[in-house]
């Protein structure tokens, strides 16, 4: 008899499997139209209650609520950018192109979250501290953040070898992860303008009101389902363009066809 695979032996087949691009392809295919409805259902509610059922701030006014905006792009801005460098470090360990495709995948949508964080951040600045730019700490690591997204890409696209430039550009990661702690740290470690972090994981020792923090929290979690719907659909799509030749692409179509269901 055939003993069954324990619990790790099963992970380790998983984990494999996932280097495989066909079956990446397909699998990711079933899960994407998942990830995007979570992210609809979390992300509308979210909103609708940050931006007009949530109260005032006493001290800010409406201008608060672009907090809603903000903080999860400036959270995904990071937390985007410390995957990325993940990615990109299985990629050179255990040779995996999967895992190098999503690094570089990973890139162009970080660097939107960061923009995005720097634009909302500037437009929050403005009523908060009467200035829509201040090179202090927390805004200028973030900007930092920016031109390393910048770099990651421009260093993949400068490189013929895919594999090559994948792995090129996944070592700019691993080096520009000694940015996130000076992001994080950097209101605690100088003098800024930027006020401290007000979320605590415990909901109760957070100084927003509950009736503020629940919509933000939801927004923040639709822009994790976001990312993930975007990063797997990006990866397949440069999966299909770099493998287009092959054999896995063709068999996929035929298979399609004649089960179009």
């Amino acid at each position: 008899m055939t003993e069954n695979p324990s619990i790790w032996q099963r992970c380790k087949v998983w984990f494999h499997r996932w280097g495989s691009p066909a079956w990446f392809y397909r699998t990711s295919g079933y899960i994407i139209p998942w990830l995007w409805g979570l992210c609809f259902i979390l992300a509308l509610p979210g909103l609708y209650l940050g931006l007009f059922v949530a109260p005032a701030d006493y001290l800010q006014g409406d201008s608060y609520r672009i907090i809603y905006i903000h903080v999860p792009s400036a959270w995904m801005s990071m937390m985007i950018f410390a995957l990325m460098a993940a990615f990109g470090l299985i990629g050179m360990v255990w040779r995996i192109r999967i895992a190098e495709t999503m690094a570089i995948c990973s890139a162009p949508i970080g660097a939107a979250f960061t923009l995005i964080a720097l634009l909302t951040g500037s437009l929050w600045g403005k009523p908060t501290w009467g200035t829509y730019w201040q090179w202090d700490a927390r805004m200028t690591s973030e900007l930092v953040l920016l031109f390393l997204y910048i770099g990651v890409m421009a260093l993949y696209q400068s490189i013929d070898e895919p594999r090559k430039a994948a792995r090129s550009a996944s070592l700019l990661a691993l080096v520009g992860l000694v940015n996130l702690p000076i992001i994080h740290y950097s209101v605690q470690w100088w003098n800024t303008l930027h006020q401290g972090s007000t979320i605590k994981l415990d909901i109760g020792e957070s100084s927003m009101d509950t009736s503020m923090l629940i919509p933000l929290l939801l927004v923040v979690a639709a822009s994790k389902f976001y990312y993930a719907a975007v990063l797997l659909s990006r990866s397949r799509g440069l999966l299909l363009q770099q493998d287009q030749h092959k054999r896995w692409p063709q068999e996929l179509w035929h298979a399609n066809k004649a089960d179009p269901t």
